[in-house]
């Protein structure tokens, strides 16, 4: 392992250990991607709006979720998960989605027993909350979606607002409207329906947009 290390460092690429290089009898021990390493990933000026640094496969190395955008034109969630094998180490790519470009703010990352989540908000007058969660596949070596809730509502209480809940491994949808009045919302009864369960990895979840029918 000693010599592929040394020969990337030869090579110019970036390696990751903790403090100065280890010694004879110390281990190589793998350290998140610098904010550097995470945009030099991609072309442009671009802004990483947020990261988390965590396990999300379980392997006890360090993994990292990151969304990074290029300021009105286009915003990303990416995944890259640590890797350390007999005579290399490192991250690689296991997911990337393409998100809203007009956030009202930057998204939430969290991780909950393994599963990621991503939270976001993003519009106007009127915006769309979403909710994203995503497990690491060990087969597929991709993130897939396992579920997302995403909610159409008005800013200044101006029309009905529209939740949309779904469970991707077991296809139960829930549907809710709930309707503005005078006074406030009324939540309508709500509607349940099915959908596919084949797995969704994260570079083909759904734009909240097209869940809620805004968007085709």
């Amino acid at each position: 392992m000693k010599s592929a290390m040394f020969a990337a460092m030869l090579l110019g690429v970036p390696t990751a250990f903790a403090g100065d290089a280890p010694g004879p009898d110390e281990p190589y021990v793998l350290q998140p991607m610098t904010d550097e390493m995470l945009l030099m990933r991609h072309d442009g000026d671009l802004v990483l709006e947020t990261r988390l640094d965590a396990d999300f496969n379980g392997d006890g190395l360090v993994d990292t979720a990151y969304v990074v955008r290029m300021p009105d034109e286009w915003r990303r969630l990416v995944v890259m998960i640590g890797y350390a094998e007999e005579v290399d180490m490192g991250h690689g790519p296991a997911g990337e989605a393409e998100m809203d470009p007009y956030p009202l703010g930057s998204a939430a990352l969290s991780v909950k027993k393994g599963v990621l989540v991503v939270e976001d908000l993003a519009g106007g007058t009127s915006a769309v909350s979403s909710t994203y969660r995503y497990r690491y596949d060990p087969k597929a070596r991709r993130m897939r979606l396992i579920g997302d809730d995403v909610t159409y509502y008005s800013r200044t209480n101006n029309h009905d607002s529209l939740e949309i809940s779904t469970n991707r491994l077991t296809g139960l949808q829930l549907r809710r409207v709930n309707k503005l009045t005078d006074d406030a919302y009324v939540p309508q009864p709500e509607v349940r329906s099915t959908v596919s369960t084949a797995p969704v990895y994260m570079e083909d979840a759904p734009d909240a947009n097209v869940t809620l029918g805004l968007e085709e």
